[in-house]
Protein backbone atom coordinates (compact mmCIF):
# COMPACT_ATOMS: atom_id res chain seq x y z
CA UNK A 1 0.00 0.00 0.00
CA UNK A 2 2.86 2.15 0.60
CA UNK A 3 3.88 1.59 -2.76
CA UNK A 4 0.34 2.40 -4.15
CA UNK A 5 0.42 5.85 -2.26
CA UNK A 6 3.66 6.35 -3.94
CA UNK A 7 2.95 5.82 -7.51
CA UNK A 8 -0.27 7.43 -6.67
CA UNK A 9 1.89 10.85 -5.51
CA UNK A 10 4.24 10.56 -8.69
CA UNK A 11 1.62 10.33 -11.04
CA UNK A 12 -0.76 12.80 -9.72
CA UNK A 13 2.19 15.70 -9.89
CA UNK A 14 3.48 14.33 -13.30
CA UNK A 15 0.91 16.03 -15.83
CA UNK A 16 2.22 19.09 -17.30
CA UNK A 17 5.27 19.65 -15.70
CA UNK A 18 7.14 20.20 -19.00
CA UNK A 19 4.85 22.86 -19.71
CA UNK A 20 5.37 24.85 -16.58
CA UNK A 21 8.76 26.30 -17.66
CA UNK A 22 6.73 27.59 -20.63
CA UNK A 23 4.15 29.23 -18.63
CA UNK A 24 3.43 32.67 -18.53
CA UNK A 25 4.39 34.88 -15.39
CA UNK A 26 0.97 35.33 -14.68
CA UNK A 27 0.41 31.76 -14.50
CA UNK A 28 3.77 31.24 -12.45
CA UNK A 29 2.63 33.98 -10.39
CA UNK A 30 -0.65 32.67 -9.10
CA UNK A 31 0.97 29.08 -8.98
CA UNK A 32 3.55 30.30 -6.59
CA UNK A 33 1.46 32.53 -4.37
CA UNK A 34 -1.17 29.62 -3.96
CA UNK A 35 1.54 27.21 -2.80
CA UNK A 36 2.85 30.15 -0.67
CA UNK A 37 -0.20 30.83 1.36
CA UNK A 38 -0.86 26.78 1.99
CA UNK A 39 2.79 26.97 2.91
CA UNK A 40 2.39 29.81 5.70
CA UNK A 41 -1.29 28.58 6.66
CA UNK A 42 0.71 25.50 7.47
CA UNK A 43 3.34 26.43 9.19
CA UNK A 44 1.23 29.15 11.78
CA UNK A 45 -0.97 25.63 12.16
CA UNK A 46 1.55 22.93 13.13
CA UNK A 47 5.41 24.26 13.10
CA UNK A 48 6.36 25.70 17.13
CA UNK A 49 8.26 28.37 15.55
CA UNK A 50 6.05 30.17 13.27
CA UNK A 51 3.45 29.91 15.65
CA UNK A 52 5.15 31.74 18.07
CA UNK A 53 6.84 34.03 15.53
CA UNK A 54 3.29 34.89 14.02
CA UNK A 55 1.84 35.77 17.80
CA UNK A 56 4.77 37.62 18.76
CA UNK A 57 4.43 39.77 15.37
CA UNK A 58 0.69 39.92 16.12
CA UNK A 59 0.39 39.09 12.29
CA UNK A 60 -2.27 37.03 10.69
CA UNK A 61 -1.15 34.27 8.90
CA UNK A 62 -4.22 34.80 6.63
CA UNK A 63 -2.40 38.35 5.65
CA UNK A 64 0.62 36.62 3.53
CA UNK A 65 -1.34 35.99 0.19
CA UNK A 66 1.83 37.09 -2.04
CA UNK A 67 5.19 36.67 -1.83
CA UNK A 68 5.59 40.58 -1.45
CA UNK A 69 4.06 40.03 2.07
CA UNK A 70 6.96 37.81 3.51
CA UNK A 71 9.05 41.04 3.26
CA UNK A 72 6.49 41.14 6.82
CA UNK A 73 8.39 38.08 8.53
CA UNK A 74 12.22 38.46 9.36
CA UNK A 75 15.25 36.54 7.74
CA UNK A 76 16.11 33.32 9.67
CA UNK A 77 19.56 32.13 9.98
CA UNK A 78 21.04 28.91 10.41
CA UNK A 79 22.34 29.53 13.62
CA UNK A 80 18.58 29.62 14.67
CA UNK A 81 17.62 26.30 12.97
CA UNK A 82 20.74 24.48 14.88
CA UNK A 83 19.46 25.80 18.57
CA UNK A 84 16.32 24.16 18.07
CA UNK A 85 16.20 22.10 15.28
CA UNK A 86 12.86 20.25 16.09
CA UNK A 87 10.86 23.92 16.60
CA UNK A 88 11.11 24.01 12.57
CA UNK A 89 9.66 20.14 12.24
CA UNK A 90 5.51 20.50 11.84
CA UNK A 91 3.67 18.60 14.50
CA UNK A 92 1.27 17.30 11.56
CA UNK A 93 1.24 13.49 10.10
CA UNK A 94 3.54 14.21 7.36
CA UNK A 95 6.11 16.24 10.37
CA UNK A 96 5.77 13.09 12.27
CA UNK A 97 6.68 10.69 9.40
CA UNK A 98 9.46 12.93 7.54
CA UNK A 99 12.99 12.61 6.97
CA UNK A 100 16.25 13.85 8.59
CA UNK A 101 18.91 14.72 6.13
CA UNK A 102 22.02 16.47 7.43
CA UNK A 103 23.53 19.40 5.26
CA UNK A 104 26.86 19.56 3.91
CA UNK A 105 28.46 22.24 6.73
CA UNK A 106 29.92 24.01 3.42
CA UNK A 107 29.26 26.96 5.51
CA UNK A 108 30.59 25.72 8.47
CA UNK A 109 27.46 25.29 10.39
CA UNK A 110 25.59 21.34 9.67
CA UNK A 111 21.61 21.15 10.08
CA UNK A 112 19.64 18.52 10.30
CA UNK A 113 16.36 19.07 7.87
CA UNK A 114 13.46 16.81 7.77
CA UNK A 115 11.17 16.83 3.96
CA UNK A 116 7.84 14.72 3.96
CA UNK A 117 7.39 11.94 2.36
CA UNK A 118 4.77 13.39 0.14
CA UNK A 119 6.92 16.22 -1.13
CA UNK A 120 10.17 13.48 -1.67
CA UNK A 121 7.34 11.99 -4.12
CA UNK A 122 6.28 14.95 -5.58
CA UNK A 123 9.99 15.60 -6.18
CA UNK A 124 9.98 13.16 -9.02
CA UNK A 125 7.43 14.51 -10.79
CA UNK A 126 9.16 18.36 -10.81
CA UNK A 127 12.39 16.61 -11.80
CA UNK A 128 10.61 16.18 -15.28
CA UNK A 129 11.05 19.86 -15.63
CA UNK A 130 15.08 19.18 -15.62
CA UNK A 131 15.22 15.83 -17.09
CA UNK A 132 13.86 17.49 -20.32
CA UNK A 133 16.97 19.37 -20.86
CA UNK A 134 19.37 16.01 -20.42
CA UNK A 135 16.64 14.04 -22.30
CA UNK A 136 16.85 16.45 -25.84
CA UNK A 137 20.93 16.25 -25.28
CA UNK A 138 21.25 12.90 -24.82
CA UNK A 139 18.33 12.63 -28.22
CA UNK A 140 16.65 9.89 -26.01
CA UNK A 141 13.62 10.28 -23.23
CA UNK A 142 14.14 6.91 -22.03
CA UNK A 143 16.74 4.42 -21.52
CA UNK A 144 19.52 7.15 -21.18
CA UNK A 145 22.62 6.04 -18.54
CA UNK A 146 23.70 7.93 -15.82
CA UNK A 147 26.59 7.63 -13.37
CA UNK A 148 27.34 9.25 -10.28
CA UNK A 149 30.50 9.99 -8.83
CA UNK A 150 29.74 10.84 -4.98
CA UNK A 151 30.61 9.48 -1.23
CA UNK A 152 28.39 6.66 0.41
CA UNK A 153 27.31 9.06 2.26
CA UNK A 154 25.67 11.28 -0.15
CA UNK A 155 22.49 12.69 0.29
CA UNK A 156 21.15 11.45 -3.07
CA UNK A 157 21.73 7.88 -2.27
CA UNK A 158 19.38 8.38 0.71
CA UNK A 159 16.84 10.06 -1.59
CA UNK A 160 16.92 6.74 -3.71
CA UNK A 161 16.67 4.44 -1.04
CA UNK A 162 13.35 6.34 -0.38
CA UNK A 163 12.23 5.66 -3.34
CA UNK A 164 12.86 1.99 -3.14
CA UNK A 165 10.87 1.97 -0.59
CA UNK A 166 7.85 3.96 -1.57
CA UNK A 167 7.48 3.44 -5.49
CA UNK A 168 7.54 0.86 -7.78
CA UNK A 169 7.95 2.81 -10.99
CA UNK A 170 8.64 0.91 -14.18
CA UNK A 171 10.87 3.16 -16.25
CA UNK A 172 14.26 4.41 -14.30
CA UNK A 173 17.27 5.63 -15.97
CA UNK A 174 20.17 2.85 -16.37
CA UNK A 175 21.85 4.34 -12.93
CA UNK A 176 24.62 3.20 -11.06
CA UNK A 177 27.22 4.84 -8.47
CA UNK A 178 30.79 5.43 -7.92
CA UNK A 179 32.75 6.34 -5.04
CA UNK A 180 34.97 9.28 -5.53
CA UNK A 181 37.38 6.65 -3.06
CA UNK A 182 38.57 4.84 -5.88
CA UNK A 183 41.41 5.69 -7.99
CA UNK A 184 40.97 7.24 -11.00
CA UNK A 185 42.34 3.86 -13.14
CA UNK A 186 39.06 1.82 -11.77
CA UNK A 187 36.68 5.17 -12.30
CA UNK A 188 38.01 5.14 -15.60
CA UNK A 189 37.15 1.63 -16.50
CA UNK A 190 34.36 1.67 -15.31
CA UNK A 191 32.75 4.50 -17.20
CA UNK A 192 34.47 2.67 -20.17
CA UNK A 193 32.28 -0.05 -19.01
CA UNK A 194 29.35 1.18 -18.47
CA UNK A 195 29.01 3.91 -21.11
CA UNK A 196 27.15 6.61 -19.77
CA UNK A 197 25.25 9.19 -21.60
CA UNK A 198 25.52 11.64 -18.44
CA UNK A 199 28.15 11.84 -15.58
CA UNK A 200 26.93 13.70 -12.50
CA UNK A 201 28.65 14.96 -9.75
CA UNK A 202 30.67 17.87 -7.17
CA UNK A 203 31.64 20.21 -9.65
CA UNK A 204 35.03 20.28 -7.41
CA UNK A 205 35.65 16.64 -8.11
CA UNK A 206 34.55 16.48 -12.05
CA UNK A 207 36.96 19.36 -12.40
CA UNK A 208 40.14 17.88 -10.72
CA UNK A 209 38.90 13.79 -12.45
CA UNK A 210 38.39 15.61 -16.49
CA UNK A 211 42.05 17.27 -15.70
CA UNK A 212 44.03 13.95 -14.24
CA UNK A 213 42.68 12.23 -17.33
CA UNK A 214 43.90 14.60 -19.57
CA UNK A 215 47.29 14.64 -17.93
CA UNK A 216 48.16 11.08 -17.71
CA UNK A 217 46.16 10.63 -21.74
CA UNK A 218 43.33 8.17 -20.04
CA UNK A 219 41.08 7.30 -22.31
CA UNK A 220 37.10 7.61 -21.18
CA UNK A 221 33.56 6.86 -22.96
CA UNK A 222 32.91 10.75 -23.35
CA UNK A 223 29.32 11.18 -21.82
CA UNK A 224 27.12 13.57 -23.81
CA UNK A 225 26.48 15.61 -20.68
CA UNK A 226 28.19 16.59 -17.49
CA UNK A 227 25.98 17.64 -14.46
CA UNK A 228 27.75 19.39 -11.21
CA UNK A 229 26.51 20.46 -8.22
CA UNK A 230 26.97 20.91 -4.55
CA UNK A 231 30.27 23.20 -5.21
CA UNK A 232 31.30 24.73 -8.45
CA UNK A 233 33.74 24.35 -11.01
CA UNK A 234 36.31 27.14 -11.68
CA UNK A 235 35.27 28.98 -15.28
CA UNK A 236 39.36 27.94 -16.84
CA UNK A 237 38.58 24.14 -15.62
CA UNK A 238 34.92 24.17 -17.04
CA UNK A 239 35.85 25.60 -20.69
CA UNK A 240 39.26 23.70 -20.40
CA UNK A 241 36.78 20.07 -19.92
CA UNK A 242 34.55 21.39 -22.76
CA UNK A 243 37.09 22.35 -25.09
CA UNK A 244 38.90 18.79 -25.02
CA UNK A 245 36.71 16.40 -24.45
CA UNK A 246 33.93 17.99 -26.46
CA UNK A 247 31.23 17.52 -23.82
CA UNK A 248 27.82 20.09 -22.61
CA UNK A 249 28.34 20.96 -18.87
CA UNK A 250 25.52 21.61 -16.78
CA UNK A 251 24.70 22.65 -13.20
CA UNK A 252 21.88 21.88 -10.82
CA UNK A 253 21.50 24.24 -8.34
CA UNK A 254 19.67 22.67 -5.31
CA UNK A 255 20.59 22.37 -1.33
CA UNK A 256 19.38 19.72 1.26
CA UNK A 257 16.97 23.06 2.67
CA UNK A 258 15.32 22.50 -0.95
CA UNK A 259 15.77 19.51 -3.66
CA UNK A 260 14.39 22.19 -6.47
CA UNK A 261 15.56 25.69 -6.78
CA UNK A 262 17.25 26.36 -10.33
CA UNK A 263 18.67 24.25 -13.40
CA UNK A 264 20.38 25.12 -16.56
CA UNK A 265 19.21 24.52 -20.33
CA UNK A 266 20.65 23.87 -23.08
CA UNK A 267 22.34 27.44 -23.09
CA UNK A 268 23.96 26.61 -20.23
CA UNK A 269 24.08 29.74 -19.03
CA UNK A 270 22.12 30.82 -16.08
CA UNK A 271 19.82 28.88 -13.42
CA UNK A 272 16.21 28.77 -14.43
CA UNK A 273 14.49 29.14 -11.00
CA UNK A 274 11.67 26.76 -9.67
CA UNK A 275 9.79 29.99 -8.91
CA UNK A 276 6.49 28.10 -7.82
CA UNK A 277 8.44 25.61 -5.73
CA UNK A 278 10.84 27.58 -4.06
CA UNK A 279 10.85 31.70 -3.83
CA UNK A 280 14.03 33.50 -4.44
CA UNK A 281 15.26 37.01 -3.38
CA UNK A 282 18.27 38.64 -3.22
CA UNK A 283 19.23 41.01 -0.05
CA UNK A 284 21.95 43.28 0.36
CA UNK A 285 24.00 43.75 3.56
CA UNK A 286 21.29 45.39 5.51
CA UNK A 287 18.84 42.80 4.57
CA UNK A 288 16.74 45.23 2.13
CA UNK A 289 15.38 43.78 -1.12
CA UNK A 290 18.63 43.85 -3.72
CA UNK A 291 17.55 45.84 -7.20
CA UNK A 292 17.68 42.99 -10.29
CA UNK A 293 20.64 42.49 -11.48
CA UNK A 294 22.56 43.54 -8.41
CA UNK A 295 24.22 41.00 -6.14
CA UNK A 296 23.52 40.29 -2.62
CA UNK A 297 22.83 37.26 -0.76
CA UNK A 298 20.00 33.98 -1.20
CA UNK A 299 16.89 33.76 0.42
CA UNK A 300 14.95 30.94 0.08
CA UNK A 301 11.50 30.28 1.34
CA UNK A 302 10.59 26.45 0.42
CA UNK A 303 7.24 25.83 -1.05
CA UNK A 304 6.85 22.72 -1.35
CA UNK A 305 8.24 20.80 2.10
CA UNK A 306 6.32 20.04 4.85
CA UNK A 307 8.72 18.04 7.43
CA UNK A 308 11.20 21.41 7.84
CA UNK A 309 9.24 24.65 6.88
CA UNK A 310 11.85 27.48 5.87
CA UNK A 311 10.39 30.83 4.73
CA UNK A 312 12.60 33.45 4.30
CA UNK A 313 16.18 31.67 4.89
CA UNK A 314 19.52 32.99 4.28
CA UNK A 315 20.75 29.99 2.35
CA UNK A 316 24.73 31.62 2.78
CA UNK A 317 25.15 32.21 -1.43
CA UNK A 318 25.50 35.23 -3.06
CA UNK A 319 23.80 35.50 -6.67
CA UNK A 320 21.86 37.95 -8.57
CA UNK A 321 18.66 37.90 -10.28
CA UNK A 322 19.01 38.99 -13.89
CA UNK A 323 16.66 40.80 -15.83
CA UNK A 324 17.05 38.65 -19.36
CA UNK A 325 15.13 36.37 -20.65
CA UNK A 326 16.44 32.81 -21.99
CA UNK A 327 16.31 32.38 -26.09
CA UNK A 328 15.61 28.53 -25.37
CA UNK A 329 11.41 30.08 -24.58
CA UNK A 330 10.96 29.12 -20.84
CA UNK A 331 9.86 32.13 -19.25
CA UNK A 332 11.14 30.96 -15.25
CA UNK A 333 13.08 33.72 -13.95
CA UNK A 334 16.55 33.74 -14.22
CA UNK A 335 19.81 33.54 -11.45
CA UNK A 336 22.85 34.65 -12.33
CA UNK A 337 26.32 35.01 -10.87
CA UNK A 338 25.62 32.44 -8.17
CA UNK A 339 29.08 32.32 -6.08
CA UNK A 340 29.36 28.74 -6.28
CA UNK A 341 32.06 27.38 -3.82
CA UNK A 342 35.07 25.59 -5.35
CA UNK A 343 35.91 23.37 -2.31
CA UNK A 344 39.73 22.28 -1.55
CA UNK A 345 40.25 18.97 -2.05
CA UNK A 346 43.31 17.64 0.15
CA UNK A 347 45.90 15.61 -1.82
CA UNK A 348 48.09 13.31 0.24
CA UNK A 349 51.62 11.40 -0.61
CA UNK A 350 50.66 8.82 -3.01
CA UNK A 351 48.14 10.54 -5.13
CA UNK A 352 45.38 9.81 -2.69
CA UNK A 353 42.78 12.23 -2.87
CA UNK A 354 40.58 13.46 -0.36
CA UNK A 355 37.55 15.76 -1.25
CA UNK A 356 35.82 17.35 1.59
CA UNK A 357 32.45 15.47 1.92
CA UNK A 358 34.24 13.07 2.81
CA UNK A 359 36.02 15.02 5.73
CA UNK A 360 32.16 15.85 6.48
CA UNK A 361 31.19 12.25 6.72
CA UNK A 362 33.64 12.11 10.13
CA UNK A 363 31.11 15.04 11.56
CA UNK A 364 27.89 13.74 9.93
CA UNK A 365 26.55 11.80 13.11
CA UNK A 366 28.38 13.70 15.58
CA UNK A 367 25.47 16.28 17.08
CA UNK A 368 27.95 17.81 19.82
CA UNK A 369 29.78 19.68 16.46
CA UNK A 370 28.94 23.33 16.47
CA UNK A 371 31.51 24.27 13.43
CA UNK A 372 34.35 22.46 12.61
CA UNK A 373 37.45 23.39 10.29
CA UNK A 374 40.52 21.19 9.06
CA UNK A 375 43.32 22.93 7.54
CA UNK A 376 45.92 21.11 5.74
CA UNK A 377 49.54 23.05 6.20
CA UNK A 378 51.53 20.05 4.53
CA UNK A 379 50.82 17.21 3.02
CA UNK A 380 50.64 15.49 6.31
CA UNK A 381 50.12 17.74 9.16
CA UNK A 382 46.78 19.14 9.59
CA UNK A 383 44.95 21.77 11.94
CA UNK A 384 41.87 20.59 12.99
CA UNK A 385 39.75 23.59 14.96
CA UNK A 386 36.26 22.06 16.55
CA UNK A 387 33.61 24.32 18.33
CA UNK A 388 31.19 22.41 20.61
CA UNK A 389 28.68 23.81 23.49
CA UNK A 390 31.68 23.74 25.97
CA UNK A 391 35.22 22.21 26.89
CA UNK A 392 34.31 19.42 28.34
CA UNK A 393 32.48 17.97 25.64
CA UNK A 394 35.59 18.90 23.27
CA UNK A 395 37.23 16.93 25.62
CA UNK A 396 34.75 13.77 25.02
CA UNK A 397 34.63 13.90 21.68
CA UNK A 398 38.05 14.86 20.24
CA UNK A 399 39.60 11.49 20.54
CA UNK A 400 36.98 9.33 18.75
CA UNK A 401 37.09 12.34 15.51
CA UNK A 402 40.53 12.47 15.41
CA UNK A 403 40.64 8.46 15.26
CA UNK A 404 38.20 8.39 11.91
CA UNK A 405 40.25 11.25 10.81
CA UNK A 406 43.24 9.25 10.79
CA UNK A 407 40.86 6.47 9.08
CA UNK A 408 40.92 8.78 5.91
CA UNK A 409 44.00 10.75 6.48
CA UNK A 410 46.55 7.90 7.05
CA UNK A 411 47.93 6.80 10.26
CA UNK A 412 50.75 9.04 9.56
CA UNK A 413 49.21 11.98 9.50
CA UNK A 414 49.85 14.54 12.28
CA UNK A 415 46.17 16.39 13.48
CA UNK A 416 46.63 19.22 15.89
CA UNK A 417 43.46 19.53 17.37
CA UNK A 418 41.94 22.52 19.70
CA UNK A 419 38.98 23.86 20.80
CA UNK A 420 38.04 26.85 18.85
CA UNK A 421 36.01 29.31 20.24
CA UNK A 422 36.66 31.57 17.29
CA UNK A 423 34.56 29.88 15.36
CA UNK A 424 31.25 31.03 16.53
CA UNK A 425 32.48 34.26 15.09
CA UNK A 426 32.14 32.75 12.04
CA UNK A 427 29.62 34.53 10.08
CA UNK A 428 30.45 34.90 5.97
CA UNK A 429 29.61 32.16 3.25
CA UNK A 430 33.33 32.21 2.07
CA UNK A 431 33.98 29.70 5.15
CA UNK A 432 36.01 26.67 4.46
CA UNK A 433 35.37 23.40 6.68
CA UNK A 434 38.05 21.86 4.81
CA UNK A 435 41.14 24.08 3.41
CA UNK A 436 44.85 23.46 2.31
CA UNK A 437 47.98 25.67 1.49
CA UNK A 438 49.83 22.92 -0.11
CA UNK A 439 50.15 22.81 -3.89
CA UNK A 440 47.94 21.09 -6.01
CA UNK A 441 49.46 21.04 -9.43
CA UNK A 442 51.35 17.69 -9.38
CA UNK A 443 48.53 15.48 -10.71
CA UNK A 444 50.51 12.90 -11.70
Amino acid sequence: MQKVYGNGVVLANLPGQRRVPYASQEELSALRDSRLRRAVRYAAESVPYYRKMFAALKIDPREIRCIEDLDRLPLLDKSTIQQDPDSFISTSWLGKKSIPFLTSGSTGLRLRIHHDPHSLLQNIAFGEREREVVTALCDRRLGYKELYLGFPQWTIAKVWDFYKKWTFLPVRPQRIFISITEPVEHIADTINQFNPDIILGWGSYLELLFRMLALNAIRIHTPRVLIYGADSMTPEGKRSIERQFNVTILSHYSAVECFKIGFMCEQGNHFHLHQDLCHIKIVDASGSNAPIGRKGEVIISNLINRGTVLLNYRLGDIASLSPEKCSCGRSLSLLSELEGRVEDILFLPGGIIIHPRMIWSVFKGRNEVIRYQLIQHEPLRFELKVLTQDTQIYQRVIGGIVGDLHQLLGSSALIEAHYAEDLAEVTTSKFRPVQSHCKQHQLR
